[in-house]
């Protein structure tokens, strides 16, 4: 008896060591006269927060619940503090990965933000933006980081309502839930190992010994039984889990005999799932001998936690799927009725590792092997919702395409245009003055809508990003939670094999139509203008090659370094944050802005990583849409003195990866009082012949 009254004690702490300091101060503003904190019971990753002996509320990180992805495409860690009532006392971020927020935004502002939530119930609907009624309450969002903000509110509220119903402080568990999903008894099919972890019937867990040590890091566990230098890559297990009431799971890892033996063992609503494992560390531990129970695994579902006894658990010695491994452990464990387990609903296999402090002291690492029974497995009946709670239950980067639907709408119109000109460019540089009010009006859309509306401006940051999560594993929903920037990039990605990287340069690049249209006013004005000479020019293009390789190579050391370095780019400043920002960094953006008032789109040309990323894919693309004759450039060098970005060599030929497709050059091309062998052909028509002998008269020769 007196052992089981001093284990709960020893896990309390003074709130002073807690860990990390942000969060404890988090704790602290909540509850000023917070004295130490303890694990709660069954959920350790939830601190109850003590005033003396009276228990005053519950805290918790979030990351230890839900990890969706922000902008940065890693997930942040928030602060949440509840009190008895269900009450949000304190919610703030004490870490994230986001580079609008790095370096941009100030981080007091969404501090500012998270202030909101404090008095909110962990059960009401809270949506960024809109207006209060009385089934939601609508906060503020924060202009220019508006999926950071949604993926915040995504965080803390719902981490919020599932410890709120954990814990027991509202109501939700059964009522939120989904019809339950029955499993499909009667389809087989016949798979080998490697098809059933290949579709998600089998999930796997890795940990290495530098992980859990890691994970021990800033607790009193520290430095304890920790791997030497060289056995941090070991493997401490490799874990996986499998639902077997599924036939086409169970049966071919069990064998039909094992199958049908399991099944009539089963009672209705229980149900049975295969955990096996190899590597130095047990999932089954020795405490069930004592003790009857597992203290080292258990399933977590609904925010409810299963924990497994003796009596759910059996041997798993015979295995018969085609190509399985050997494994040092395995077991099967029946999650019994009064769970309620839904078998079509994620779950999640928690593994805990412990690490001994003291005489009576330890502490403890949750591990988080999830599952998702394949669709093909199950049917669930249809429930009836509104509109509204329907989109309450889609994945976060729905709700945020559905919040978007105007400016992707209005994108995808501009969009439609965009190819209109293109495809049917040869037609309008015919019309010159035409073309240039339509040109002139698509750039002021890009600016004012893609760029300081929709905040749809591109960076090299996003190319970093997509190759570091080619690296590191990719996941569809860290570029889905933007839709703006998403379908930005499929058109991109489109344009640059079909034209190159010339036509997202010249139309739909923000800051480049910010430079343009300044440009346009200054020569309206008569503002002097001066050309780089070509050698020159062709010399500092190639430092924008090297800004890219440098910012890719410190990319693969420090993503977060990378992030900084990309302030090369003044689009944070002149688009998403409208020049909001720090004097220096307002003073680089406008002094790039001053320079292109004399001489065209100077960063674009010599600076801009973006553009180097997508001018190394030009080469491959399909179309070559710009014309050109014989006569370009010997003898006639009208249209690469007339270029403003200088793409057009002094030999006649187009250099697509520096040119912006402003047309200008077609224009010409099509101008029979401009271009001189067309020049030469009306006059010839006009007199009957082609009046050979005239040096200032060139034979037409179309080339392409």
């Amino acid at each position: 008896m007196l052992l089981i009254l001093a284990a709960p004690l020893s896990w309390a702490q003074p709130i002073s060591e807690y860990s990390p300091p942000a969060g404890r101060q988090v704790i602290e503003k909540a509850f000023p006269n917070a004295t130490e904190l303890q694990p709660m019971e069954g959920n350790r990753a939830v601190q109850e927060v003590y005033a003396g002996d009276e228990l005053i509320g519950y805290a918790y990180q979030s990351l230890d619940f839900v990890q969706t992805p922000a902008y940065s495409g890693k997930p942040l860690n928030a602060m949440v503090v509840l009190d008895t009532a269900g009450e949000i006392r304190a919610a703030k971020v004490i870490h994230h990965d986001e580079p609008i927020l790095l370096v941009g935004i100030p981080e007091s502002k969404m501090h500012e933000f998270t202030d909101q939530y404090t008095g909110l119930k962990a059960d009401q609907r809270v949506t960024v933006g809109g207006t209060s009624t009385e089934r939601k309450v609508a906060v503020d969002g924060l202009s220019g980081a508006t999926v950071t903000v949604m993926v915040i509110n995504e965080v803390i509220m719902r981490t919020a309502h599932r410890v709120g119903v954990e814990i027991g402080l509202i109501e939700g568990g059964e009522s939120n839930r989904p019809p339950m999903a029955n499993v499909n008894m009667e389809q087989f099919q016949e798979k080998s190992w490697q098809e059933l972890t290949g579709d998600g019937s089998i999930r796997r867990l890795v940990l290495t010994k530098g992980q859990v040590d890691d994970s021990f890091v800033g607790t009193p566990a520290e430095g304890i039984e920790t791997a030497d230098a060289g056995e941090r890559d070991d493997i401490l297990i490799e874990l996986y889990a499998a639902y077997l009431d599924a036939p086409t799971i169970g049966r071919n890892l069990l064998g039909e005999n094992q199958y049908q033996w399991l099944m009539s063992e089963l009672q209705d609503g229980e149900h049975a799932i295969a955990v096996m494992a190899n590597g130095e560390y047990s999932f089954k531990g020795s405490g069930y001998v004592r003790g009857g129970i597992f203290d080292r695994v258990q399933i977590r579902q609904f925010g409810d936690t299963f924990n497994f006894r003796d009596l759910d658990f059996h041997r798993l010695s015979d295995v018969y799927g085609e190509g399985m491994p050997e494994f040092s452990e395995m077991a099967i464990f029946i999650v019994r009725q009064q769970y309620n387990f839904d078998p079509g609903t994620p779950w999640t296999l928690e593994l805990t590792v412990k690490r001994q402090t003291g005489p009576l002291d330890s502490e403890f690492q949750v591990f988080p092997l999830e599952y998702q029974l394949p669709d093909q497995y199950y049917t669930r009946p249809e429930p009836v919702l509104t509109d509204e709670e329907w989109l309450e239950n889609q994945p976060l980067w729905i709700q945020v395409w559905y919040q978007k639907q105007f400016q992707i709408t209005v994108l995808g119109l501009g969009i439609a245009v965009l190819l209109f000109i293109l495809f049917f460019q040869d037609w309008l540089v015919q019309k010159p003055k035409m073309m240039r009010w339509i040109r002139h009006g698509f750039l002021v859309y890009t600016l004012f809508f893609i760029g300081w509306y929709a905040l749809g401006q591109l960076s090299i940051v996003n190319v970093l990003t997509f190759v570091n999560s080619l690296i590191s594993g990719f996941k569809w929903e860290t570029f889905l939670i933007d839709p703006i920037m998403f379908v930005l990039w499929a058109v991109v990605a489109g344009i640059v094999l079909l034209w190159g990287r010339a036509v997202y340069c010249g139309w739909l690049c923000p800051f480049g139509a910010l430079q343009e249209l300044i440009n346009e006013i200054a020569r309206k004005l008569k503002v002097p203008q001066y050309t780089v000479p070509f050698a020159w020019h062709e010399r500092l293009w190639a430092i924008k090659y090297i800004i890219l390789l440098v910012l890719f190579g410190i990319s693969l050391e420090s993503m977060a370094t990378a992030e900084r370095m990309a302030e090369v780019e003044p689009f944070k400043t002149a688009i998403t944050l409208h020049f909001d920002r720090t004097w220096p960094f307002v003073t680089y953006a406008v002094l790039l802005l001053v320079v292109n008032i004399f001489t065209r789109k100077v960063y674009c040309r010599y600076l801009c990583p973006l553009g180097a990323a997508l001018a190394l894919p030009t080469k491959l693309r399909v179309f070559d849409w710009l014309k050109r004759r014989k006569e370009c450039g010997n003898p006639c060098r009208l249209c690469d003195k007339e270029c403003e970005v200088q793409a057009i060599h002094p030999d006649g030929h187009i250099n697509y990866m520096e040119c912006h497709y402003c047309l200008d050059c077609q224009m010409t091309y099509f101008d029979d009082h401009k271009c001189p062998p067309l020049i030469v052909k009306r006059r010839g028509k006009r007199r009957g012949h082609n009046a050979p002998g005239h040096p200032e008269e060139i034979p037409v020769v179309q080339v392409n």
